[in-house]
Parts: C-alpha cells; sequence; structure tokens
C-alpha cells in the first residue's frame, strides 16, 4: 500500500535521494524545497520514471508563516502525511567561537533547529489525531560529538538528537515513529555550502576515502519507515567504513 512522503531539502543530497528511494517503491511524494525549478524537474523526472502522483511546495523552513500556510493548504488528497523527512539542513563556516559570524550561526539555528520545529509542529498534530505516522530526522555524527571548528553547527546537531527523544517521548502514547538517522561524512553539496562556494576546498574533505553516498541514507530511511508496526528504529548512526568517529578519517 503507498504512503504518503513529506521530504524537505529535496532538491539536492540526502532528500533528493530519498525521493527515488520511496518514489521507486510507489509512494506518493510532497517535495519542498527553495529552488523551485529543480522542484519542477524532479517532480516531472519521478512522475515519468514511477507513475506515482508528487506535489511540490516551494517555501524557505527558515520563515514560519511559509511553513503554516503551505501545510494549511494542503488538500484532502495530500493532508495525511504518513511519513515525514526532516532533511533540511546546512553548515556554514569554519570559524572558533570568539570569531564566529553571527549571520552564519542564525542560518544553521534557523534551517537546522527552527525549520525542524516548524515543518513539525505543522505535521505531527495530523498524526497525532489518526494516531498514524512516522517522523524520520536527520541528524549527524555532529549531533553525538562536538569536534573542531564545528561548535554551532554540532550545537544544532546535538538539538536534532534531542528533539527527536523528546517528540519520541511525546507522541509514544499515539503510535508515532520517531527515528533520528545520523549519518558520518556523506558525499552532498554540504561541504560547498560549508566553505561558501569554494569548490576546491570542498572536493577536498572527499579526496582519499570512499565516502557514504546520499542513496546510502536513502536505502536506511526507506527501511526505517518500512518495518512492521511494532517495530521502530530510535536512532541509526551510519559512518563510511573509512570513519571512526568526528575527527578520524583513514585517508590513503
Amino acid at each position: 500500500m503507498s504512503k504518503t512522503i513529506l521530504i524537505t531539502g529535496a532538491t539536492s543530497g540526502i532528500g533528493k535521494a530519498c525521493a527515488y528511494q520511496f518514489g521507486a517503491n510507489e509512494n506518493n511524494l510532497i517535495l519542498v524545497g527553495r529552488r523551485n525549478d529543480r522542484l519542477q524537474e524532479l517532480k516531472k523526472d519521478l512522475e515519468e520514471k514511477f507513475s506515482i502522483r508528487v506535489l511540490t511546495l516551494s517555501f524557505d523552513v527558515r520563515e514560519r508563516a511559509q511553513v503554516e500556510d503551505a501545510i494549511s493548504g494542503l488538500t484532502e488528497e495530500w493532508k495525511n502525511i504518513d511519513v515525514l523527512i526532516n532533511n533540511a539542513g546546512l553548515a556554514v563556516g569554519l570559524n572558533k567561537i570568539q570569531d564566529g559570524e553571527i549571520d552564519d550561526w542564525e542560518r544553521m539555528i534557523d534551517t537546522n533547529v527552527k525549520g525542524l520545529l516548524y515543518v513539525t509542529r505543522a505535521i505531527s498534530p495530523n498524526m497525532v489525531s489518526r494516531k498514524l505516522g512516522h517522523i524520520i530526522n536527520i541528524g549527524s555524527i555532529a549531533g553525538k560529538e562536538t569536534y573542531p571548528f564545528g561548535n554551532v553547527y554540532c550545537a544544532t546537531k546535538h538539538a536534532v538528537d534531542s528533539l527527536s527523544k523528546a517528540m519520541r517521548i511525546d507522541m509514544v502514547e499515539f503510535g508515532i515513529k520517531v527515528t533520528q538517522i545520523a549519518p558520518g561524512a556523506v558525499e552532498t553539496e554540504f561541504s560547498n555550502v560549508r566553505f561558501k562556494g569554494d569548490d576546491a576546498k570542498a572536493d577536498g574533505v572527499y579526496v582519499g576515502f570512499e565516502p557514504l553516498r546520499p542513496e546510502d541514507i536513502a536505502d536506511a530511511a526507506y527501511y526505517c519507515a518500512n518495518l512492521p508496526k511494532h517495530v521502530n528504529i530510535n536512532d541509526m548512526l551510519i559512518m563510511p567504513t573509512a570513519q571512526a568517529s568526528a575527527g578520524v578519517l583513514y585517508k590513503v
């Protein structure tokens, strides 16, 4: 039986890979992103390849009013979301706290924490009323370990870790599943954003070892979302074989 899956940050990386993974398995998709041109291209390709229904919502998760307007405006055929994948997130900058750029901090906090909360607050009441639903938060190894130059980014992902536990506590009586998937190094646009468009520095992050691919995380999300009703994966930490911890990578 097909489900309705809402994915934030769907235009690239893990979010895009999740769209293809769930779409290939005949689920209908609500894809959220800021880049509407990419959303439309993705919608067209998914519908042609998999004969599924795809709804696109172009808004910024950092903007509370945009989130509320988009979710409250869903029609009857789309409002019953079975799986929410809170994937939108980013890291910006590598400054120490004493040299930190406040705009970078606010962008990370607004996206990684407040954006996740806005979307969850808009969607979870319907899950609670139906006593049915699954929230999958894409966290990070940065939410398990704090590493040099990671300060505020690590803090936001620690918040995702804590919020995932809190959501599970708050909604367990309604049968709502909550899963956090926390990847290590995944080759996406992540490093390009962190280095603010410096492709040379970003590409160097993944030299000398085989990082995770977005599809690896999408596979994990699909697995978690399709377990029996009585089974939930609370927390999944996924690392490339070459990565032992946040700061330990074996490069050749």
